[in-house]
């Protein structure tokens, strides 16, 4: 009774999943990174959030069809005989609020474009740890497995393959080795031109 009260009490009222601590289960952990989400997306200043907001609602099909009605509507009545033309073609007034539309709009969405790439690179970052993380732990997996077959006895085939995979992984020699490879992928890509 004692025991049951206390696994209560730690996770906060709930029993812990599948014998897990709340924080070790993959629910906690998903429930994590929307916290970290959400942090990120709260510090945001007012005006990214303002442009954040913008271009949320400007990308949106019923956004397009109130311009579609609001710019109809407008070249309608300025052309329909019989109505007082506020703005008769070539629509000067209409083509001025266009392109001071199209100026904040593009400006707003340049703005909710480098938060989203901010909070894009914090997420790749957060991945890279993560995988780092998870090869450090096969590499040592491997090294324990080794361990424990040569303690019972049982022969492995030695093979560079399996000798590559028990070493670390060092990022700074791997970001070396992927730029030299994407640099000799873009000359072969791009030749340059034979001099004539």
């Amino acid at each position: 009774m004692a025991r049951t009260d206390t696994l209560h009490r730690h996770a906060g009222g709930r029993k812990p999943l599948s014998g897990l601590e709340e924080h070790q289960h993959p629910g906690g952990n998903v429930r994590a990174i929307a916290e970290i989400e959400r942090a990120g997306r709260q510090e945001r200043r007012g005006i990214e959030r303002v442009a954040g907001q913008v271009a949320a609602r400007c990308g949106t099909a019923g956004f397009l069809w109130s311009q579609i009605l609001l710019f109809g509507g407008w070249v309608g009545w300025n052309s329909w005989p019989g109505l007082r033309h506020f703005d008769p073609y070539p629509y000067i007034l209409l083509t001025l609020l266009l392109s001071i539309e199209a100026i904040f709009l593009s400006i707003f969405v340049l703005i909710s474009q480098q938060e989203e790439a901010r909070l894009s690179d914090r997420r790749n970052a957060l991945d890279l740890q993560i995988n780092l993380l998870a090869e450090q732990e096969s590499t040592e997996a491997l090294r324990m497995l080794r361990q424990i077959g040569r303690k019972l006895g049982v022969e492995f085939e030695d093979g560079a393959d399996i000798e590559a995979l028990e070493k670390s992984t060092h990022p700074t020699s791997l970001a070396k080795q992927i730029d030299q490879i994407t640099r000799k992928e873009d000359g072969q890509a791009n030749p340059s031109p034979r001099a004539s």
